[in-house]
C-alpha cells in the first residue's frame, strides 16, 4: 500500500508517516523498484497501534523505546508491559484531571442556569425556556 493510502487509511499525514519511520516506529517499510514506499499489512497494523498510543497522549519516546523492545522478541515481555502500564498510570491521570475540569465546568453551567432562572423570574417570565436546554425552567430558584 502506498504512502497516499496508508496516509488516508488512518487519517496521518504522509509527513507523520515519514517521520514515525525515521525515527524508528515504523522501521522496515520496503520501498519498490522505484524507491516507492510499499506498507505490509503488519506496518499498517503498526500505525493503528502508534496512532492509538498517540491519541491516548503516549510519549513518542515511551513508543520508540517499547518498539525498540518489540523489535528484540519475547525476552522483552516483562519490560514492554512496564511501560505499557506506566503510560497507562498517566492516561488515568489525565482522565481524573480532565474529568475534574468537566465537573467543574458542569457546575458553573448549573449555576449560570440558576441565575439566568432567577432573572427570568424577576422578569416575570418564569416559565420562559432556558438558553441551555430549550425548556421551561421551573422550580430552579
Amino acid at each position: 500500500m502506498k504512502i497516499a493510502e496508508v496516509s488516508k487509511r488512518y487519517g496521518l499525514s504522509a509527513d507523520t508517516l515519514r517521520y514515525y519511520e525515521r525515527i524508528g516506529l515504523l522501521p522496515g517499510v520496503t520501498r519498490n523498484a522505484s524507491g516507492i514506499r510499499d506498507y505490509s499489512e503488519q506496518d499498517c497494523a503498526r500505525v493503528e497501534f502508534v496512532k492509538c498510543m498517540r491519541a491516548a497522549s503516549v510519549s513518542i519516546e515511551a513508543l520508540i523505546e517499547y518498539m525498540d523492545l518489540f523489535e528484540q522478541g519475547e525476552q522483552t515481555a516483562a519490560a514492554r508491559k512496564a511501560i505499557l502500564e506506566e503510560q497507562r498510570g498517566l492516561v488515568e491521570k489525565r482522565i481524573a484531571d480532565m474529568q475534574a475540569g468537566l465537573d467543574r465546568l458542569n457546575a458553573k453551567i448549573e449555576n449560570y442556569e440558576g441565575i439566568l432562572a432567577a432573572e427570568r423570574a424577576i422578569r416575570g417570565d418564569a416559565r420562559a425556556p432556558s438558553p441551555a436546554t430549550g425548556h421551561p425552567v421551573v422550580g430552579k430558584f
